[in-house]
């Protein structure tokens, strides 16, 4: 019964996303190119460009060590509160001093691994979401583009990493994040297509 329900939940979004799709095809042939969603790849050179090219990288950059500093942090506390409470139950059961210390560090690196783990859940999807709000933005888009790109590649990456972790665990997860990633950022792309359409629509309808 659960295995049906999974099907049919399964061809619902795929059929959504196909009709999102081409409601999107005919919104950017409406408006045009000019107007329509600007998506291309951004290479490793374009951090060179001494232009936005450049400003995309070195935000990008300056966001990945903030977070970055913010995960230590996170884990240095989780390894101390692991050591603290390590201590404390290994006076209660009466451990020799350097059975507690023993004892101790093994939970502190217990509770700094998973830390770790946890922390990269997090930091993974934002950084994508934000690389691909510069790329869109760096291509010529909107900030309206990008914010609906990053938005939907955050989501994809969350919703897709946890889905196939429940299947097939880690591996599972780097599959599904990484799938997830760009099939958010191309429905975040659809949707700020559709929605010019729609605006393009409006104003024809009152220009009348």
């Amino acid at each position: 019964m659960d295995f049906q329900k999974n099907r049919v939940r399964f061809l619902v979004i795929v059929s959504a996303i196909i009709v999102l799709s081409i409601t999107a095809e005919k919104c950017r042939e409406l408006v045009g190119e000019k107007a329509s969603s600007k998506s291309g790849e951004f290479t490793f050179l374009n951090c060179f460009d001494l232009g936005s090219g450049t400003l995309a990288c070195g935000v990008k950059e300056s966001v990945k060590l903030y977070v970055n500093n913010i995960r230590s942090a996170h884990v240095e506390g989780a390894r101390h509160d692991a050591i603290r409470s390590a201590l404390v139950d290994a006076a209660s059961q009466g451990m020799s001093p350097a059975h507690s210390e023993k004892y101790a560090q093994k939970e502190g690196k217990k509770a700094a691994k998973l830390a770790t783990r946890k922390a990269n859940r997090i930091i993974g999807p934002i950084i994508s979401s934000g690389w691909d709000f510069f790329e869109a933005v760096y291509h010529g888009g909107t900030f309206t583009e990008g914010f609906l790109r990053g938005t939907g590649t955050l989501f994809g990456t969350y919703s897709g990493g946890f889905a196939g972790e429940q299947r097939i665990g880690r591996f599972g997860y780097l599959v599904g994040s990484q799938l997830g990633s760009w099939v958010g950022g191309r429905i975040g792309l659809m949707l700020y297509d559709v929605a010019n359409g729609v605006h393009y629509m409006f104003q024809f309808v009152q220009a009348d």
